[in-house]
């Protein structure tokens, strides 16, 4: 073989050497493009799917509480006794409760007390009962997690319920302040001191005591320093891993 036709050999195979290895690299990025395409599918078709799912719970609870909630409503205006009516408007929310927890987040602990106070002086002003509501201005103001908004939120409620059909109460005193990085919230009422001996109260002071428990805290009933009855909540602001 002559030096020419060496080169021209020499100068095929690489050629050739070179145009395999730019249809490899060429097959390569196909193949990485078809994952990456396969990739963005399945993830499309699994947000469509979360879309779809979101969707119908929305659908579900609004047609739960358009259906409940206009059946409580019924009660609390049908309601023979101010007792009665509470317990309607305590379903009630409840109800909405349940609702709530399906979208978005709660928010922060103050966005979470201004609920409880709302909540709290309109159930209460439908007894005539009046209610005195001070949060401290240093008081931190963290993001809760809806189980922690939740079960803080019912503790509140449940004693409240207490207040309205066992104390025979005309004030409620609630103080809000931190100490020690615990939330401290202290309701007292100047009733009759009989809500938590009250035969019915048994089942709701257990259920305020384990949600106390799921916070990873404390609630206690004492008497009040003026009579009636002063319920303690104690948690941590900051959560507490496997609570």
């Amino acid at each position: 073989m002559t030096p020419a036709a060496l080169t021209i050999v020499v100068l095929a195979l690489g050629l050739a050497a070179a145009s395999l290895v730019h249809a490899l690299r060429l097959r390569a990025q196909l193949a990485a493009e078809r994952r990456s395409a396969a990739v963005r599918g399945a993830e499309r078709e699994a947000l469509a799917r979360e879309q779809a799912a979101a969707s119908e719970r929305e659908r579900i609870h609004a047609d739960l509480h358009d259906d409940l909630g206009a059946r409580l409503l019924g009660l609390i205006h049908d309601a023979q006794t101010p007792q009665q009516a509470d317990r309607a408007r305590a379903l009630l929310q409840d109800l909405r409760d349940v609702v709530t927890r399906s979208r978005g987040t709660p928010g922060t602990l103050a966005d979470v007390l201004a609920d409880i106070r709302n909540e709290a002086t309109q159930r209460l002003a439908a007894v005539d009962i009046v209610l005195d509501w001070h949060s401290s201005e240093a008081l931190p103001d963290p993001p809760l997690d809806h189980a922690r908004a939740l079960h803080l939120h019912r503790i509140v409620r449940e004693a409240i319920s207490n207040v309205i059909r066992h104390a025979q109460a005309r004030h409620v005193r609630v103080r809000v302040d931190e100490r020690a990085a615990l939330l401290r919230l202290e309701l007292t009422d100047d009733g009759s001191g009989a809500g938590v001996n009250a035969p019915a109260a048994g089942s709701g002071l257990r259920g305020m005591r384990e949600r106390a428990a799921e916070l990873a805290g404390g609630i206690d009933w004492t008497a009040g320093t003026a009579g009636g009855t002063k319920v303690l909540l104690t948690m941590p602001l900051a959560p507490v891993p496997g609570a």
